[in-house]
């Protein structure tokens, strides 16, 4: 199990803007496949906490993510998982590992896990001098969206630098929720609709 502080700026681009920063960045070769797969209670615990539950799938494996508030940012607690693991979770609601259990714990679940579904994005990152430029097109309940992340670790520098990296692409600044968020709110809208 790992943990990491996550200190990321974001906005949403339209598809023609995302698809623009593809070739002004010469990433068009570099968009990699990824799926994340959101567990919460029927009762939406996590969500309540500003947490949430996630296993991302990639080529090379899969890894159970537990995001929740920190101070700066988010603090990640990562675990990497087996096919049987992931799938006693989708069926059971189980988690195997313990420091995950662990980290879990403070939030005194009162009910199972429950998968809520699948958002897949389309992801190209490039480190570059300020921080980590990340493009990413979403597919999730129906819907598809683009956005701009960039990934840094000083919280104060990397603003200045997201602000003039959008500025020197002449983008404006929309607000991006996190993905998760993005995907319970659209999800708890359906359930109440």
């Amino acid at each position: 199990m790992t943990q990491e502080v996550e200190i990321e700026f974001k906005s949403m681009l339209t598809k023609d803007e995302y698809e623009t920063l593809l070739r002004a960045y010469q990433l068009d070769d570099q968009v990699r496949w990824q799926a994340n797969d959101y567990f919460d209670t029927p009762t939406f615990q996590l969500k309540a906490n500003g947490a949430a539950l996630r296993i991302r799938e990639k080529k090379q494996g899969q890894v159970l993510t537990l995001k929740q508030p920190n101070e700066i940012g988010l603090l990640e607690t990562h675990a990497t998982i087996t096919e049987d693991e992931a799938e006693d979770l989708f069926k059971y609601g189980i988690i195997h590992d313990e420091q995950m259990k662990q980290a879990l714990a403070p939030f005194q679940l009162n009910a199972p896990l429950e998968h809520l579904g699948r958002l897949e994005t389309n992801r190209a990152e490039l480190q570059i001098e300020d921080g980590l430029l990340v493009l990413d097109e979403s597919h999730y309940l129906e819907t598809s969206d683009y956005e701009i992340e960039f990934e840094v670790t000083n919280e104060e520098e990397g603003k200045r630098a997201f602000e003039g990296l959008l500025a020197k692409h002449g983008l404006p600044y929309r607000p991006a929720k996190n993905k998760i968020v993005r995907f319970m709110e659209l999800k708890m809208s359906r359930l109440e609709g």
